[in-house]
């Protein structure tokens, strides 16, 4: 249960929490995280379906090729590499600066030069083979939790300046944009099909995981959300770049926003790290069956560690990076960057759930999407809607992520149509005796 919760329970809700404050109308702000929780419960419980009667550790890349084809998985996985991964390090690397400026202020310029710095230094100790002495994942998320428990408390002790009903009237709502941040906050649960191979309580057990962990995550995301829009008052936390940090301040004095800031960035670390170790092992396996590409599919023979691919995903994350720290909000240009590639392969992730339950013949299916297709259609409009939200209401930086992913699939073509002509080239030689030669 701890490792599930671990991987959809992130501390980005702690910078998500103002865009919601900012963009909700007076009334829904609590609401929106109830319901977010109950929608993305829905959306995984097909996911559930897909990884118990097709248990892979490659989670939606094996769902999306079963169901797809190869193409599509070559393009998740090039989306993995230049837009999700490599945008959720940027992504983090800035949460980390925001609330490091917390408590050492920092200029836009200093906060981007600190992110960049974080990510330099893990991907050169991935690259030298050198493991950080993280504490095991069920630590980590306790101390997360503990984290947000001192949010919590700290929210409801907290007497804020702004009056609680928030926001001006003037102040625009835009309910798809706070939409698009809730479901960021909960979206780590499209990645716990990748439990399916491993866990051992059979398919119930991963049923009831996954169940459990998104309960649990509700359960403290409302309370914390809950608190710092108390302790705060709306219209404050719409305003706060460290949220978390700002509130514990305000209760307990300096000693609770280094203690915020901690929490924060313990979490953040680890989450770089790992998506740097994922990210990088992703990008070499893919890489594997483009010979255009075979150099970083390359594992370094002594340090044990993809080098190359590593090497590759900080490449792209430090330009990223540093496109999103010109805007003047990193977190929020990231998010632009990565929401419609994500929706994209959620709308195809429900497909996936529909056409091989349709397809599967005889194929066993252990445990069953309620309401079977009506929950994997609904997830599929909520998807759909939001697709067009992140085009419409974000701003470039979600254009640019389109035509990325977009670009990604142009390029698989010609990677492709390369390694075609090598075979054919090569087979020509061997015809005209240059085995002989």
């Amino acid at each position: 249960m701890l490792v599930a919760l671990g991987m959809i329970m992130s501390t980005d809700v702690l910078k998500t929490a103002p865009t919601v404050a900012l963009n909700a109308a007076p009334g829904q702000f609590v609401w929106l995280w109830i319901g977010g929780g109950v929608v993305s419960l829905i959306g995984a419980l097909c996911y559930v379906e897909m990884a118990c009667a097709f248990p892979d550790a490659g989670g939606e890349y094996s769902f999306l090729s079963r169901a797809w084809g190869p193409r599509i998985g070559a393009l998740y996985a090039w989306s993995r590499f230049a837009v999700m991964h490599t945008g959720w390090i940027a992504l983090m690397a800035h949460l980390l600066a925001d609330y490091a400026s917390a408590i050492v202020p920092m200029g836009d310029s200093a906060r981007t030069l600190f992110a960049l710095a974080v990510i330099t230094v893990l991907a050169l100790i991935n690259c030298l083979h050198v493991r950080l002495g993280f504490l095991t994942q069920a630590l980590l998320v306790a101390l997360v939790a503990l984290g947000f428990g001192a949010v919590i408390v700290a929210g409801c002790v907290a007497n804020p300046a702004i009056p609680a009903h928030g926001l001006t009237s003037e102040a625009p709502h835009r309910l798809g944009v706070a939409l698009i941040y809730v479901f960021l906050a909960y979206g780590g649960w499209s990645d716990m099909a990748t439990l399916s191979a491993e866990l051992r309580g059979g398919p119930r057990g991963m049923a009831w995981v996954t169940i459990g962990a998104i309960g649990l995550l509700m359960v403290l995301y409302i309370a914390l959300n809950a608190g710092m829009a108390h302790g705060l008052g709306l219209a404050a936390l719409a305003q706060s770049t460290a949220p978390g940090a700002d509130v514990a301040r305000a209760a307990f004095g300096p000693l609770g926003a280094e203690l915020v800031v901690g929490v924060v960035v313990l979490s953040a670390v680890a989450s770089i790290n790992s998506t740097l170790i994922v990210g990088a092992r992703i990008t070499s396996a893919a890489s594997r069956t483009m010979p255009v590409l075979h150099r970083f599919a390359d594992w370094h023979s002594t340090r044990g560690t993809p080098v190359a691919a590593v090497i590759a995903v900080a490449v792209c994350s430090g330009i990223l990076t540093v496109l999103a720290g010109l805007t003047g909000n990193g977190f929020g240009a990231m998010v632009d960057y990565m929401s419609p590639v994500y929706y994209v392969f959620i709308l195809l992730g429900m497909g996936a759930a529909i056409r091989l339950r349709l397809r599967a013949g005889t194929h066993v299916f252990p445990v069953r999407t309620p309401l079977f297709p009506l929950f994997p259609l609904t997830f599929a409009g909520v998807a759909a809607v939001m697709l067009w939200w992140s085009l419409t209401d974000l701003g470039p930086g979600a254009l640019a992520g389109a035509g990325v992913m977009i670009a990604g699939a142009v390029l698989e073509r010609f990677a492709q149509r390369s390694s075609h002509e090598a075979a054919e080239n090569q087979g020509n030689w061997w015809s005209q005796g240059g085995s002989n030669s």
